[in-house]
């Protein structure tokens, strides 16, 4: 932020970083390991007073001295002049708080140098023991050298206590210092081991070739188990959130890791048969192969531990793009453009919105990713995405998957960068919400009612409100086809009577709906899905598109369950809100009691194309279609490790609940994995950039100008969003994951989301999806107008008997019976016909509000009634009438 940026657009400074340190690592470990090896190998030759020992010390000395001092020495120079250019801050960062040990360093590089060319050149010269003794200096030298590199490189990774303190001891001896000293000391002399086949396999002398390749192979294969150790002991040495964000979260980081693991294993198998007699033209392609091998094993390592640190070039100090952490907050108030001192942009403008989201890019994400790069390629990576779901990974960056620092900036920062990646390197429209959906009125249809001959009343309702269809079942199925229809009747008189035998009530899907396995394929894949295989528009319960209602007596109610009514007509048109005929009908001489009409609401407008790039199955109008649902389980597949998406395309879709547990299906689940509802909210929570209502409708099919907007009852009227109930998106997260707080996934979840309504997650209630949600009685009290604002978040039912849609008045009445379903509560304001949702009480009272009010109580009393029955405060005209109109 505070030194200009490179441009490296293609390559990517990281990758050049890595082409130039990888060699020199490994060749710096040679450097160390090798003085070891000319020590203790020259030793041997004095020991065992052997001529050839001494020659094949000289010969490899003269190679070893161009190895790492002529190539090693200018690497290392390549090195400084890299990260300086393409990380500057961490570069002056190290520098400055570890002046006085690069000092010692350098000094012990000097020794290294001198011992080195005295060795070499002095080799004849030299008696035993001044010639053993400077090559015993030239090993110490080097070895301090990494004591004290090895110092610094582990203090980016775990700088401990010098966070605090600044000190330069700990930042020094920091957690990981030791284990990572042992793990490197041991990689040295295994690549000492394979730097001395190179020698051995240029001898002559096949007797003494195969004597060196086998003692080059124990100097390879005798550290390995120390190795391991070390290992684990550095594994265990990093903090645990660390170990858990890079190693569990990071998808690069596996591939690495499995590269240093495999080739460690190739390494001791190609050392094993190296030692053995073999070949001389084995012996020499094995040699160069296992060359190879080790310097990508080498990368393997060194990529591992680079990855480590994400989000981070200085754990907890720096992120990868420079940006200080302590200077997020200040950045996010003034802005990112204001705060870096490289930039041409200060103040952004309507003409200069396109420049100022490249320098943001440069600023934030130059520094890891690539624009149709080799690696980390941004394009790529942001290939399935729309504006809004590129504005959702940026504000969700660095939350759930912390291997990413968090954007730093105002909101219109964001918004900026989020509308360049869009436009520019995507090529791609910013579409900042959805089109208006023109919705087509229907007919409304209102049986007869004659309230001085008709003995019944027949009460029918959908028990959600909304019930919505995934209708991407090729792919993943979320909800299949099931509405549900519940029906009470009643036989009108003084006292009336809920009628519960002697009766059959009927339902029948209206003309053009019942046939629903042609427009989705629900059907072709049950099995797949359900585990069972179901005959042709036949619902999960056995109920097909016309039937019969089953009696309940806990709920004292009529069931109609699961009737895989879908919002398609056979014409091609999309209505959400199809009419089904119930008929009560008189067991006895079969003579219809009653008819109504009901909505059976239903909707596949699931907006996962919103983020998710791709379009509406259906004649532009709704459901999943194949780019959406492929990319969400792609994303699926890479942050959770499964392979759904593949299962899919061998014909073997998954049922989301199959893992997830959800109430709503009676599905149990995967006891391990957080429930269905807490997963979905819980994520989206911390990457949708919106926290009040708009949030809802990302997904949910409540938009107002939407092709469904579900949310059309009374309260709908009243200016009552979603979040009045459920609490803004964080806070409806909280809640869900709050009740699976026990596992590792919900605490992740739950670590960044912070509640407006209450000062802490802790006072936040945790409940548990459709079975515990919030209680009318919170903002009802006594059963009376809500006094000031409206807002039942954070009570919840503590009965499941006592949920709206299940909950009865004294004598047995359902309140969904008389008030309406959930979201459409009467009087309820239907998009395409205005008391489509109102049908049955504008069939028995003429009128809109719920059954019994405004003194109607001779709907189904015959009497006139004194006294609130059903509950209080039902003795007084219905409030709010000039919103009817």
């Amino acid at each position: 932020m505070n030194y200009p940026i490179w441009e490296l657009t293609t390559l990517g400074g990281g990758s050049l970083i890595a082409l130039i340190a990888i060699l020199h690592v490994y060749i710096s470990h040679l450097a160390v390991g090798g003085g070891l090896f000319l020590w203790l190998t020259d030793w041997k030759g004095f020991r065992e007073n052997n001529a050839d020992i001494h020659a094949f010390v000289k010969k490899h000395t003269w190679f070893f001295l161009l190895t790492t001092m002529v190539f090693g020495g200018m690497s290392g120079v390549g090195i400084w002049f890299i990260i300086a250019l393409v990380s500057p801050a961490a570069t002056s960062s190290l520098i400055h708080n570890f002046v006085f040990g690069w000092a010692i360093e350098w000094v012990f590089f000097v020794g290294e140098i001198t011992a080195l060319l005295i060795y070499h050149y002095k080799f004849d010269v030299l008696d035993r023991k001044s010639r053993l003794n400077v090559a015993f200096l030239y090993f110490l030298f080097a070895w301090l050298s990494l004591v004290v590199i090895n110092g610094i490189l582990a203090f980016m990774l775990t700088p401990g206590q010098w966070l605090e303190t600044q000190n330069f001891w700990h930042g020094f001896f920091n957690p990981s210092y030791f284990s990572s000293m042992f793990f490197r000391t041991f990689i040295t002399i295994m690549v000492a081991g394979l730097f001395g086949y190179v020698t051995s396999v240029f001898s002559n002398d096949e007797n003494f070739r195969n004597k060196m390749m086998k003692y080059c192979s124990k100097w390879l294969l005798y550290p390995i188990p120390a190795l391991i150790l070390s290992g684990v002991w550095y594994y265990y040495s990093i903090p645990e959130a660390v170990r858990i964000t890079n190693f569990s979260l990071n998808p690069q980081s596996a591939l690495f890791v499995n590269i240093f693991i495999i080739l460690t294993i190739v390494l001791f198998i190609g050392g094993a048969i190296l030692s053995l007699r073999s070949s001389l033209n084995i012996q020499r392609v094995l040699t160069f192969i296992l060359l190879i091998i080790g310097l990508l094993w080498m990368g393997g390592y060194e990529y591992s531990r680079e990855i480590a640190r994400k989000p981070y070039v200085i754990h907890e100090y720096m992120y990868s793009n420079s940006i200080l952490k302590s200077d997020v907050d200040k950045i996010n108030k003034v802005g990112l453009l204001k705060s870096a001192r490289w930039t041409s942009i200060r103040e952004i403008t309507d003409d200069n919105r396109r420049e100022a989201g490249k320098e943001l890019f440069n600023l934030q994400c130059l520094s890891c990713h690539t624009v149709n790069g080799i690696r980390n390629d941004v394009v790529k990576k942001s290939q399935g995405y729309t504006y809004l779901g590129i504005l959702s990974l940026l504000n969700g960056q660095g939350k759930v998957q912390d291997y990413m620092p968090p954007f730093a900036g105002t909101p219109d920062e964001k918004q900026i960068l989020a509308e360049y990646i869009t436009a520019e390197l995507l090529g791609k429209p910013v579409i900042t919400e959805p089109e208006p959906f023109n919705v087509k009125p229907v007919d409304e249809d209102k049986p007869a009612f004659n309230s001085k001959e008709d003995e019944y009343i027949l009460l029918v309702w959908n028990d959600l409100g909304m019930h919505c269809i995934s209708d991407c079942d090729p792919w993943f199925v979320i909800l299949p086809p099931a509405n549900t229809l519940e029906a009470q009747l009643i036989k009108r008189g003084e006292t009336p009577e809920l009628i519960s035998e002697g009766v059959t009530l009927n339902y029948e899907a209206p003309e053009g709906f019942k046939n629903p396995a042609k427009h989705v394929d629900f059907w072709k894949y049950s099995e797949k899905t359900f585990g069972k295989k179901l005959e042709e528009n036949m619902g999960l319960f056995g109920n097909g598109m016309d039937g019969e209602f089953v009696y309940n007596g806990d709920r004292m109610s009529f069931i109609a369950e699961g009737i895989p009514v879908v919002p398609y007509s056979d014409d091609g048109s999309y209505l959400p809100y199809p009419l089904f005929t119930i008929k009560a009908v008189d067991d006895e001489n079969g003579e219809v009691l009653i008819e109504t009409k009901v909505v059976a609401p239903t909707s596949t407008e699931m907006g996962c194309k919103n983020c998710h790039e791709g379009g509406w199955r259906v004649n532009n109008v709704a459901g999943i279609d194949e780019k959406t649902s492929t990319h969400i389980l792609a994303v699926h597949d890479r942050i959770n490790g499964t392979n759904l998406l593949d299962q899919a395309k061998q014909g073997n879709p998954n049922l989301c609940q199959s893992c997830h547990a959800d109430p709503a299906l009676a599905a149990d689940g995967d006891s391990t994995v957080v429930n269905f509802s807490a997963a979905m909210h819980g994520w989206h929570a911390n990457y949708i950039p919106y926290d009040d209502a708009r949030a809802c409708v990302f997904c949910h099919p409540a938009a107002k100008t939407g092709n469904t907007r579900c949310s059309r009852g009374f309260h709908n009227l009243l200016d009552i969003t979603c979040t009045d109930c459920h609490g803004n998106m964080q806070e409806h997260g909280l809640a869900l994951l709050k009740a699976e707080e026990s596992k590792l996934a919900a605490k992740r979840l739950i670590t960044n989301l912070k509640p407006t309504q209450v000062e802490t997650v802790n006072e936040i209630n945790p409940r548990w999806p459709w079975v515990k949600e919030p209680d009318c009685l919170t903002c009802h009290e006594d059963f009376e107008q809500p006094a000031g604002e409206y807002n039942a978040f954070n009570v919840w039912n503590d009965e499941f008997e006592e949920l709206y849609r299940i909950q009865t008045d004294n004598i047995g009445l359902r309140c969904s019976a008389c008030h309406g379903s959930t979201h459409a509560l009467y009087p309820a304001k239907n998009p395409f016909s205005k008391n489509r949702d109102n049908i049955q009480p504008m069939q028995y009272a003429g009128q809109p509000t719920p059954i019994g009010s405004n003194l109607k109580c001779e709907t189904c009393h015959t009497i006139k009634m004194e006294e609130s029955v059903h509950h209080e405060n039902m003795e007084h005209l219905f409030r709010n009438s000039d919103l009817l109109e």
